[in-house]
């Protein structure tokens, strides 16, 4: 680490448990973040400016005007250009020495199985159902750790998949995927309050980092949840579904590289 990040990130290295080991750490990890819109862009903004060395960013939608409510990684000048492409020149302007890799295009099952493979950590950004399953499907396939979070409204909800775990649950135990849509909705749909978009796109960006360094107490078999009308935080406990169509039957796949730290 030069002199010039030892101050760009000595904020972190005074905390004891980072210190510069853990932000070496960082330095060395990779992320795949899906989704870079009211979740995703102040959840790659955090990534970014923390010192997440490769970020793949992915997302195949443009900015319109009315994304700008809530997605602050985009500004007025990059109405029409792709997302993924605004997102890597902010992210550069807040920290040019970071490996940014764009996808913009919608990704595939096999190619989501073959970007999880390749990462410490997937964050779930995504805004519908079929995309959030998918994603589910290529971590517990590769046994990749899964950052989740929703908004809509004025509520938001956050939780981490351990698919690293033997006996961890994952989304379809959670959301059945017969009963998800009714249970959330979009934000397309019903609208939402921007700052919640902030508050759970800060919190997986916090329990990505957590993962990646090691420490603290993950969300992993917790939901939790938000209604900002009130400001109340409530939290759930869930457990692996024994007759889970996605991670019931044996996980044969061999070892992501976040298994290999």
């Amino acid at each position: 680490m030069d002199d010039k990040q030892l101050e760009r990130y000595s904020r972190h290295i005074l905390l004891p448990e980072i210190d510069l080991a853990g932000q070496e750490k960082l330095l060395d990890s990779q992320v795949l973040l899906i989704g870079l819109g009211g979740l995703g862009s102040p959840a790659a903004l955090y990534l970014a400016s923390s010192g997440i060395g490769r970020i793949i960013v992915n997302d195949h939608d443009s900015v319109d005007l009315g994304n700008l409510q809530r997605q602050v990684i985009h500004t007025t000048l990059d109405l029409s250009r792709p997302k993924t492409e605004s997102a890597r020149d902010h992210l550069h302007a807040i920290n040019p020495g970071l490996d940014i890799d764009v996808i913009g295009h919608r990704l595939t099952a096999t190619e989501l199985a073959h970007y999880a493979s390749q990462v410490d950590v997937v964050i779930d950004a995504s805004d519908n159902f079929i995309t959030r399953y998918a994603i589910n499907h290529a971590c517990v396939a590769t046994r990749t750790p899964l950052v989740w979070g929703a908004a809509t409204r004025f509520d938001g909800q956050a939780t981490t998949f351990r698919n690293d775990y033997e006996e961890a649950p994952c989304l379809n135990c959670l959301y059945p995927n017969q009963h998800a849509q009714d249970a959330m909705g979009s934000c397309g749909d019903n609208g939402v309050f921007a700052p919640v978009t902030g508050i759970i796109g800060g919190i997986m960006a916090a329990e990505t980092l957590k993962l990646l360094l090691g420490v603290g107490i993950t969300l992993h078999g917790r939901l939790l949840r938000i209604d900002a009308t009130a400001l109340e935080w409530r939290q759930s406990l869930f457990t692996r579904d024994p007759l889970c169509e996605s991670c019931s039957p044996p996980r044969q796949a061999p070892p992501s590289r976040a298994d290999a730290k």
